[in-house]
Order: C-alpha cells, then sequence, then structure tokens
C-alpha cells in the first residue's frame, strides 16, 4: 500500500480522534469581541464552516453559514453566525494575510461567507491542495489525517441540524476537530514539506 494512501475500509478501522481543545461556543456579541480580540495576535488557525444541509436532491442549499469554527492548538471557538450575524471584526480576520487561516477545499466555505458580507479572502491556505503537491492519492479530510496521525476524524455529525438553539456535545466536538484537525494536519505536512526539500 502507498504510505499516502488509505482505503475507507482502513480508515473504518483505526480509534476515533477525540478533541484535545478547549471548545468556546460564541453566541453573543460581547463573547465574540472578547475572541476576536485573541485570534487576531495569533500566526495560524484552523479554519472550517457548518451549513444546515437542505436534503432537497439537485437543489444548492439556499442556508446561510451557521457556524465558523477557527482554532488555535488548545482552545476551539465556535461563532454561531445564526445568533451573532455578521460580525464586521470576525470578516476582517478573514482579510488579515498576516493570519494564516488553515482549512481544507475552501473554495465552497469562503464562496459561501462572501455572501454573507463582502469581504477580500486572504491569508487562507488550503491543505488539500499541499497535499496533492506533496503526492498523497487519499485526498479527503477523513483520509489525510488518517494517514498522518492513524486515528479516525468522525463524520457523523456533518449533516446535523446546524442551527438549533442548542448545539450538542456531539456536534461541538466535530466542528472543533475540524479546524483542530486542519491545523494539526498543515504544521505535519509543513514538516514533511521541508523533508522533501
Amino acid at each position: 500500500m502507498n504510505a499516502l494512501s488509505i482505503t475507507k475500509e482502513d480508515v473504518d478501522k483505526l480509534p476515533i480522534e477525540n478533541c484535545n481543545t478547549e471548545i468556546v461556543v460564541i453566541e453573543n456579541r460581547l463573547t465574540a469581541a472578547i475572541a476576536v480580540a485573541l485570534l487576531k495576535n495569533k500566526k495560524q488557525l484552523g479554519f472550517d464552516t457548518e451549513t444546515r444541509p437542505s436534503f432537497r436532491q439537485g437543489v444548492e442549499n439556499l442556508n446561510k453559514v451557521a457556524l465558523v469554527q477557527l482554532s488555535t492548538e488548545t482552545k476551539s471557538f465556535l461563532f454561531r453566525l445564526n445568533k451573532i450575524g455578521i460580525y464586521k471584526p470576525l470578516f476582517k480576520l478573514f482579510s488579515d494575510e498576516k493570519i494564516q487561516k488553515i482549512g481544507f477545499s475552501l473554495s465552497n466555505d469562503l464562496l459561501a461567507l462572501k455572501k454573507e458580507s463582502d469581504f477580500e479572502p486572504r491569508g487562507f491556505i488550503d491543505i488539500q491542495q499541499n497535499a496533492k503537491e506533496i503526492g498523497f492519492e487519499s485526498l479527503s479530510l477523513q483520509k489525510i489525517y488518517a494517514i498522518l496521525f492513524k486515528k479516525k476524524l468522525s463524520k457523523r455529525q456533518r449533516l446535523s441540524n446546524w442551527e438549533a438553539e442548542e448545539l450538542t456535545a456531539a456536534q461541538k466536538k466535530y466542528a472543533a476537530l475540524d479546524a483542530w484537525g486542519c491545523l494539526r494536519i498543515y504544521k505535519e505536512i509543513s514538516i514533511l514539506y521541508s523533508n522533501n526539500g
């Protein structure tokens, strides 16, 4: 087996990754301001978004982005846009080229966010592209993570209701893991890049 590929069957045999960060759920502008003040001093952040699924086959999902996740190595911040609305200081982070926002297959996330607020995305890094350049053959987030860390990112909550009044513990963990996992992959891939010359 190629070291940079893995089958779904092999992924399924791996132990599930646990969330190793503190999770902070942000549902009002006051906590959003505190979180953004902390995050704007970071150099690298894991990034992801969640949108309530529509379940209408063949129809574009017109639901708005409900959640933006930004993660450091120790803390994951879950910004509930469906509750706080478009918070401009948060979107300023998305245009700050000095802060690397590391995500996976970013085009849809950024397109959806640009529908909410006109901003110029800067400083975004797509780890799927990085993995492809290194030579990974398996290019899903779950498979890349499994190859690098021999753990499985559970995808069970992906199609849950991200606009629910209260997020479940499982939703919070899933959302935090996706952003934190992207940051962790990037750091590991950066080591691979340097080792490959």
